[in-house]
């Protein structure tokens, strides 16, 4: 049996000022830090007497919210690119308004870029798949993954079965601070027991 957790991060100050998250290195607010303690206080309780480990993507806002978490589970994040949010280019370190306001390529298709410098939906998809298939073939039982919402959304797709095409049909996409439960059967069974719960972050 194979659990993954996975935890979109917390508050971040681009969710109250207005600006575009993507890889622009946001802080959490000191909300964002309250709510990833309470989803560490709840994980602890849940995963007590496991050995767990934790993977976390290394920007800020995913990497605090993850070292909030670890505190209670006495482990260390592992870093990794992979979980980084999708590239959008040269808006980052803009506003949502300007990204609105310049974009040069609409989103039809999985294949689009919102801008020329940035990443397409498959660009981020092939960037996680390794990342996915490493974690699916390895040993490892109880697995906390820390990232952010649109690699997440990807994350649900390839956890689901579904293809990077699917992606403009069916969009599994939450809010900050939502924990999903995923668990692999011994019989190979993909089930999802919560998704996007927001009851951890109060």
């Amino acid at each position: 049996m194979k659990h993954i957790i996975t935890v979109q991060h917390t508050q971040s100050v681009h969710h109250t000022n207005g600006m575009v998250g993507s890889w622009t290195d946001w802080d959490l607010t000191e909300l964002g830090k309250s709510q990833a303690d309470h989803i560490g206080k709840k994980l602890k309780d849940e995963l007590a007497g496991k050995n767990v480990i934790m993977y976390s993507s290394d920007l800020k806002r995913a990497k605090q919210t993850a070292d909030e978490i670890a505190k209670y589970l006495g482990i260390v994040p592992v870093l990794r690119k992979e979980l980084r949010e999708r590239n959008l280019g040269r808006c980052c370190g803009k506003s949502v308004q300007w990204l609105r306001d310049n974009i040069e390529c609409p989103e039809k298709t999985v294949d689009d870029r919102l801008f020329s410098d940035g990443e397409s939906r498959r660009d981020a998809w092939n960037r996680l798949l390794p990342f996915y298939e490493e974690v699916m073939a390895g040993d490892e039982e109880n697995i906390v993954i820390v990232s952010h919402g649109d690699l997440l959304s990807i994350w649900n797709a390839m956890y689901l079965g579904l293809t990077v095409e699917s992606y403009y049909r069916i969009d599994i996409h939450g809010p900050a601070g939502g924990v999903s439960h995923m668990l692999v059967g011994d019989d190979g069974k993909h089930r999802v027991r919560h998704i996007n719960d927001m009851s951890y972050i109060v």
